[in-house]
């Protein structure tokens, strides 16, 4: 039973910093594609980076690098660090895991509930 918790999420002032983790049991993150993604009230949700099984990263351009996501595969966590953040980066934010080749991309089928994020 693969179960993903989020947590770090919280009220930030405009250009503060924030760390997203993602504790994932019944599974390897070394064996998975992951990603964080974010959805604010009214909107549909989007992709804000991902990783794949062996580390390469990708992000939404709209980030412009304020972004950076890791993993511990000892651990079994993924982390979503967060610097600048301005009132557009808020929103409930969910790590994702999955299967796929870094070309033909990750299918997601394992969610966390979901960490808010708050930019004031």
């Amino acid at each position: 039973h693969v179960q993903l918790v989020e947590s770090g999420g919280g009220s930030v002032q405009a250009g503060g910093s924030l760390r997203l983790s993602c504790l994932v049991s019944g599974a390897t993150t070394s064996r998975y594609c992951m990603g964080w993604f974010r959805q604010a009230p009214g909107r549909e949700r989007m992709v804000v980076a991902s990783i794949s099984s062996s580390g390469l990263t990708d992000y939404s351009k709209s980030l412009k690098g304020r972004f950076t996501i890791s993993k511990d595969n000892a651990e079994n966590t993924l982390f979503l660090e967060m610097t600048s953040l301005n009132p557009e980066d808020a929103g409930m934010y969910y790590c994702a895991a999955g299967t796929g080749t870094w070309l033909s991309g990750c299918e997601y089928t394992y969610w966390g509930q979901g960490t808010q994020v708050t930019v004031s």
